[in-house]
Parts: C-alpha cells; sequence; structure tokens
C-alpha cells in the first residue's frame, strides 16, 4: 500500500505539473454544460433534471477518457523511465492501479464541475435527486471502465496519439453497441445471438439503466469487470515488456 501511495501521489502530481489536467478539465467543465445547454435544450424542457446532461456525457467520456489515459504508460515508454519503475521495489499491480486512481481522480474532479447543473435544477425546481447521485455514479463507473481499457492500450505503443486513437475506438464500440441502429444492421446479417451479445457488451446500455436510478447487481459486475479488465491486461503487456527496452 505504501508503494500504491507513492505512485499514486506521482502520477496525480505528474498530470498537473503538465498542461494536460488543466486542459482537460476546462474542456470538460466547457464540453458538458455546452451540450447540456445547447444540444440538449436543458432550461427548454420544463423539467428539473439532468436528463440531457447524461443524455450526451457518454460519448463525451468516449473521447476525453482516453485523452486522459493515453499518456499512462505510453510516456514511460517514450521518456525510457518504464524500467526504472519496473526495477523499483514496487509490485506491477500497485503501479497499475495506482495509475488508474490517480487518472480516475482527475475524471472524479471533471464529474464535480458540473455540480453546479445540480444545484440550479434544486433551485428552479425538486429533481428526483436520488436518481441524479445515481446517475453521477453511473457516470463515474462509466468513466473507470473506459479509462483502464484506454490505459490498458496505453501499455500496446509509445506514441501517445496512437494510443488515443486505439482507445477512443475500443470506447466507441462499447459505446454504441447497444444502439438500435448497430444491432439492427448486425441482426440482418448474422444470427440473432450475435446482435445479442453485443448488446450485452454495451457500456452505454448499462450506465442508462444507472442514470434511470436503476442500481442492479449485474451493472456493478460489469463495470467493476471492465476496470479489472483492463487493469489486469495493462500489466500482462507491461510484464511482457519487462527488461525488453521501448
Amino acid at each position: 500500500m505504501t508503494a500504491l501511495w507513492a505512485v499514486y501521489r506521482r502520477e496525480l502530481a505528474a498530470y498537473f505539473e503538465t498542461p494536460l489536467a488543466w486542459v482537460f478539465l476546462t474542456a470538460f467543465a466547457i464540453a458538458a454544460p455546452s451540450f447540456a445547454w445547447h444540444v440538449g435544450r436543458l432550461f427548454d424542457t420544463g423539467r428539473a433534471d439532468l436528463a440531457p446532461l447524461f443524455d450526451y456525457l457518454p460519448w463525451l467520456l468516449m473521447i476525453l477518457m482516453p485523452a486522459l489515459a493515453m499518456r499512462a504508460w505510453a510516456e514511460e515508454r517514450e521518456a525510457g523511465t518504464l524500467e526504472m519503475l519496473l526495477a523499483a521495489p514496487i509490485p506491477l499491480w500497485a503501479a497499475a492501479l495506482a495509475k488508474f486512481l490517480a487518472a480516475w481522480t482527475i475524471a472524479g474532479l471533471a464529474l464535480s464541475l458540473t455540480f453546479p447543473l445540480w444545484i440550479a435544477m434544486n433551485y428552479l425546481g425538486n429533481p428526483d435527486n436520488a436518481a441524479i447521485a445515481t446517475a453521477y455514479f453511473g457516470a463515474a463507473l462509466l468513466a473507470g471502465g473506459y479509462l483502464a481499457i484506454s490505459q490498458a492500450l496505453s501499455a500496446t505503443t509509445s506514441n501517445q496519439v496512437i494510443a488515443f486513437v486505439l482507445a477512443a475506438g475500443v470506447c466507441l464500440i462499447l459505446t454504441a453497441a447497444g444502439l438500435p441502429l448497430v444491432l439492427d444492421a448486425i441482426s440482418t446479417r448474422l444470427p440473432g445471438v450475435f446482435a445479442e451479445a453485443l448488446a450485452g457488451l454495451s457500456a452505454l446500455a448499462r450506465f442508462d439503466s444507472l442514470r434511470r436510478g436503476v442500481v442492479s447487481l449485474s451493472d456493478l459486475v460489469y463495470f467493476l469487470s471492465l476496470i479489472a479488465l483492463g487493469l489486469l491486461l495493462a500489466m500482462a503487456l507491461i510484464d511482457a515488456r519487462r527488461g525488453g527496452g521501448r
């Protein structure tokens, strides 16, 4: 735990020592309310809820989480510090988990920047605060799943741009997998079992349940499994390169 805490503090400080965290938080603080106001017509719906915000949040996270995670391992490989990290008396699981938790902390800070909208809804009406809190919980889990997968893909290359493109592509697949347009297109070409399997992989469908205030064990297991898969995959990829240079 001491090693985990040390790497966590190192990673969190590294985000703020470069413009990355500041640019990320600024972009999120501008983009999330903008989608809710101008695209979702937040104040034109006549309802005191944050549905327009959560309608577009998964698509925003799909882009911003890979941007936040792309440096996790790719930067270590590019700078040649990966070998130093692996040679240090730090378990690989602690390094991988600490990198994930540091990025997840930044994502949590970004989500908290939208809390003024929540306060505004309570000022204007009587929203279902329990459902909104559950939706934020779901957004945090969704962000964590995207971050874990993105950090795993960051371990495949020393180029941060390539890491971002790969991660954004996978996150797009996870987001769009459950859309009716995608499922209809697949069901017309492949047996229905493939469409059902693809729908089961959809992160968007799981998030939709949580944003409606429904917390189910299957949804929690899905997101925790996605996070665990990303961390284990990152550890396996980095361990395979141990002593192998860039």
